[in-house]
C-alpha cells in the first residue's frame, strides 16, 4: 500500500503540474501588471501597453475587449484602473483586500467575482504539522469590454489558462463571460485534483489506524488533516451560490451564449462538495474508531498489570505471614518447610497463571 501511494503521488504530480506561461512583460502601471492583451474575434491583437490605451481603443473601434491580469496590487495601482475603467470604490476595495468569501456582485455594470483558489501541497509523509491545502484568492472584474483579474497568493497562475483560450478563438470570441467562465471552471477543477490528492491522505490515516495497535502521532496526524480539510470546506462551500447566480441570474456582463455552461461548473463543485462530506465523515469515524482502539489497548494493559499483581499477590502472602517470626507456626522446624513453601508458592502462582491466560487476561 504505502508503494502504490508513493507511485499514485508521483503520477498526479507529473500530470497536473503547473507551469506559469504568463507574459513576462510588464506594463507601464506597475509591477503587479501580469498582462494586458486585447481580443478582437478571439484573436489576441498586440496594441498599446497601456491597459487605458488599449481600453479606448476597443471603445473607439466598438468590438473586442480588453483582458487585464494583475498579481497583489497596490492600492494606488487599482485606484489609478478605477478612473480607467470606471470601477465602483466597492468593486476597488474587493479586488485589493485579499480575504473575502466567494460571492459575485454586480456594480454599475460591472461584475465583481471573487473565488478561492486552493493548492495541494506535497508531502511524503503526514504528520501533525503537515500543510496538505494551501489557499489563495482570485477576484474577476467582468465589464462589457474588459476583464480584470486579480490574483492574491502564489499560485493560481492564470497563464496557462490564457494559452488555453487562445489556442480557441472561437470560445474568446464570446467576449469577457467566457473568459469569466474559463476562470470558474479551472478554479473548480482545481478543487477536484485537490480532493482527489486529500483522498490519498485520508487512505493514508485509516490503514495506519486499522494497521494494528494504535500510534501515539495518529490522533495528531488526524485532527491536523481534519483542519486542513477544513480550510479546503470553507473554500469550496461558499461558492455553491455565486456559481447559481451566475447560471440562473440575467446579467448585462454574461450573456446567454455563456450562461448556459455554469451548470456544468456547478455540477463540478457539488461534486466536491459530496466529497469533502465523505472525508469529513469517515475521519470523525477514523478518530472515534482511534480512540476505541486506544481505550481497548488501555483495558488490555490493566487487565496484565491486574492479572500480574494478583500472581505476585500470592508468594507476597506467604511471605508476609513466614516473616512474622512467630514461635508457633507450621512447619516452621521442618527440615523440607523451606523448599515445601518455595514449591507452594510456585504452584499456586502457575495455577493463576494459566487462569488468566485461558480467559485472555495475558
Amino acid at each position: 500500500m504505502p508503494m502504490i501511494r508513493t507511485i499514485r503521488r508521483a503520477v498526479s504530480r507529473v500530470i497536473h503540474r503547473k507551469i506559469d506561461l504568463s507574459h513576462p512583460a510588464r506594463s507601464p502601471l506597475g509591477s503587479s501588471v501580469v498582462n494586458c492583451v486585447t481580443y478582437v474575434d478571439g484573436v489576441r491583437r498586440f496594441g498599446p501597453p497601456s491597459a487605458g490605451d488599449a481600453l479606448r481603443g476597443v471603445r473607439a473601434a466598438g468590438r473586442g475587449f480588453v483582458w487585464l491580469g494583475l498579481h497583489e496590487p497596490s492600492n494606488d495601482e487599482l485606484l489609478s484602473l478605477a478612473g480607467e475603467f470606471g470601477l465602483h470604490p466597492l468593486a476597488v476595495e474587493a479586488a485589493g483586500h485579499g480575504r473575502q468569501r466567494p460571492r459575485t456582485e454586480e456594480y454599475d455594470g460591472v461584475l465583481l467575482s471573487v473565488f478561492k483558489t486552493c493548492l495541494y501541497v506535497e508531502h511524503e509523509r503526514l504528520t501533525e504539522t503537515s500543510e496538505v491545502v494551501d489557499t489563495g484568492e482570485l477576484v474577476v472584474l467582468t465589464g462589457p469590454d474588459f476583464v480584470i483579474t486579480v490574483r492574491h497568493g502564489g499560485h493560481g497562475s492564470l497563464g496557462p489558462l490564457r494559452e488555453a483560450l487562445e489556442a480557441d478563438p472561437v470560445r474568446l470570441a464570446r467576449g469577457p463571460a467566457a473568459v469569466l467562465h474559463a476562470v470558474a471552471d479551472q478554479v473548480v477543477d482545481d478543487y477536484l485534483r485537490v480532493a482527489d490528492a486529500i483522498q490519498l491522505d485520508v487512505e493514508a490515516v485509516e490503514t495506519s489506524v486499522f494497521a494494528g495497535r494504535p500510534q501515539r502521532e495518529d490522533a495528531g496526524r488526524i485532527y491536523q488533516l481534519k483542519r486542513e480539510l477544513t480550510e479546503f470546506k470553507r473554500a469550496v462551500l461558499p461558492l455553491d451560490r455565486p456559481l447559481h447566480v451566475l447560471a440562473t441570474r440575467r446579467s448585462a456582463c454574461v450573456d446567454d451564449g455563456v450562461r448556459p455552461y455554469f451548470p456544468d461548473v456547478a455540477e463540478h463543485l457539488t461534486r466536491t462538495t459530496e466529497q469533502i462530506a465523505g472525508y469529513d465523515a469517515l475521519l470523525d469515524s477514523v478518530f472515534q474508531a482511534h480512540l476505541a482502539q486506544v481505550t481497548v489497548a488501555q483495558n488490555e494493559d490493566m487487565r496484565r498489570i491486574t492479572a500480574w499483581a494478583a500472581i505476585i499477590a500470592v508468594p507476597t502472602m506467604v511471605c508476609g505471614v513466614y516473616g512474622m517470626n512467630f514461635a508457633h507456626m507450621p512447619e516452621l522446624r521442618w527440615t523440607y518447610g523451606y523448599p515445601a513453601a518455595l514449591g507452594l508458592m510456585a504452584v499456586a502462582c502457575f495455577v493463576i497463571h494459566r487462569g488468566f491466560r485461558r480467559n485472555g487476561w495475558l
